[in-house]
């Protein structure tokens, strides 16, 4: 069972302690202990398993998929298409998200020799933690002999003017129990683009306020307007260029998860300099996350959140990854450099050596929309201010057979960027079906620095979407491919 933080008058000693026992979490502690019989402890006041686990990735996706698969089958003949069965989509996303159990993840952890201690942990001084029980109980006091790590994710941005309403955050549309008639998000992001597309399918008529001029803002801009032209064409209302400055709602208060958080919300919104009042249901707030750094005793060391997300110098004896440590606030990202991490940990500790880390690692990221919009590396415009001298090359997504074979109405676009000087890959993105199972192949090549030339001879499968990578290189000047 895992410790419910009593109150020994001495401190209890592992080798490492995590603040955090999200999915990064568990990995560092597996990777900085495994194989040897050095302990850890995971300190988790919430789900063990995380955000990801329970409200993010997984539930999202659970949801995301079949409306995926039903609406590939409404443009494929030969197919009755399939109906959303919303009562059987949500049954779906509880069985993924364990019915917001953690049982499992805990048995994972102790088969695992890790020592779960339930609690919110925070800094006291030098590798000393103090850990409260979610019931008031303790505190706990722990002591690192080696390493803390700070896994303790990320919490949601709520603009000043919303905070008072109650709105939704992430968590609530990912555990959506009762779904609401008219929805508002806010913001133009992941989140509120994979939302868009699952609440419209329960049947809610969603309206988006965007600040900029664009959807999915840092990628590519086609991904921005493929996903556009998708969303309104499910009849959500994208509005580009409006800002919500004010807002009121009777009775706002927290609920429950995914349930509705008072009476009917009214919204204050300003576009093209103009007021509108928008009223709705719920409204959904998407407007980026933070480190979750404020609450973890970090100015017991001296130190601020700030030092720990500006790429500064920690303690050698202080850690930080995923969300907390302000790199890239995704999980495939976090658990990498939880291994690496880790793995420095237990090297440090065994006196084993460390398999060498690429200077610059690139992070891949997908959105789960339809179509899906899949990249990795540098956009044109971030590798030409970031100095490289570029060129690009850009096909529809249906112009390769396999990639027009998925279904009849296939969309998108295809793009890679590369550098002139080293004839290497730096960037590239997929916007189309399915455009997730391209990515690794790019992630490979620049990890791996192959030369475009050599992509050449990595003969793709006929009729495999993969045959994409052949239109591409095929596509870039002549000059570059005769390096």
């Amino acid at each position: 069972m895992a410790a419910d933080a009593p109150s020994p008058d001495a401190a209890t000693s592992f080798d490492v302690i995590v603040l955090g026992g999200g999915a990064v979490g568990e990995n560092v502690a597996q990777y900085a202990t495994e194989g040897t019989d050095l302990t850890a402890a995971i300190v988790e006041g919430e789900l063990l398993g995380g955000e990801c686990s329970y409200y993010a990735c997984m539930p999202s996706k659970a949801l995301l998929r079949p409306l995926a698969v039903a609406d590939a089958a409404a443009n494929l003949p030969g197919i009755t298409t399939p109906e959303v069965d919303a009562e059987a989509l949500l049954a779906r996303r509880d069985t993924w998200v364990s019915h917001y159990s953690d049982a499992g993840q805990v048995d994972w952890a102790e088969g695992a020799g890790l020592q779960v201690v339930r609690g919110h942990g925070r800094l006291v001084g030098e590798r000393e933690v103090e850990v409260v029980g979610a019931d008031g109980r303790g505190p706990q006091r722990l002591r690192a002999e080696r390493a803390v790590v700070l896994a303790t994710g990320s919490v949601p941005v709520i603009p000043a003017e919303l905070r008072e309403l109650a709105p939704w955050t992430s968590r609530d549309a990912t555990g959506v129990v009762e779904v609401p008639d008219e929805l508002v998000i806010v913001g133009g992001g992941v989140v509120a683009v994979e939302a868009a597309t699952w609440m419209a399918a329960l049947g809610t008529r969603v309206t988006m306020l965007v600040r900029g001029d664009a959807l999915l803002r840092g990628l590519e801009p086609f991904a921005g307007e493929h996903v556009l032209e998708a969303l309104r064409g499910l009849g959500v209302d994208v509005r580009l260029g409006a800002s919500v400055v004010g807002g009121e709602r009777e009775g706002a208060r927290e609920t429950g998860l995914g349930r509705l958080h008072g009476g009917r919300v009214r919204l204050e919104v300003e576009s093209d300099d103009r007021r509108d009042t928008l009223e709705a249901d719920e409204v959904l707030v998407a407007t980026g996350r933070r480190p979750r750094l404020d609450d973890v005793g970090l100015e017991t060391v001296g130190l601020s959140p700030e030092d720990v997300t500006g790429g500064g110098a920690l303690p050698d004896w202080l850690h930080a990854v995923g969300d907390a440590s302000g790199e890239a606030p995704l999980t495939h990202w976090g658990k990498y450099r939880a291994r690496v991490i880790g793995q420095r940990i237990l090297a440090a500790a065994t006196g084993e050596a460390t398999e060498p880390v690429p200077d610059q690692v690139p992070v891949p990221q997908v959105v789960f929309t339809d179509p899906q919009v899949a990249a990795v590396g540098l956009t044109e415009a971030d590798a030409r201010e970031a100095g490289h001298r570029v060129v690009t090359a850009q096909v529809p997504f249906s112009g390769a057979a396999g990639s027009a074979l998925l279904r009849d109405d296939v969309t998108g676009t295809a793009q890679i960027v590369v550098d002139l000087g080293t004839r290497t890959l730096v960037g590239a993105t997929f916007v189309g079906p399915e455009a997730s199972e391209l990515l690794h192949a790019a992630t490979i090549a620049i990890v791996g620095t192959v030369r475009v030339h050599a992509l050449r001879h990595a003969v793709p499968s006929y009729p495999a979407a993969s045959e994409l990578w052949l239109r591409l290189l095929e596509e870039l000047p002549r000059a570059l491919r005769a390096g």
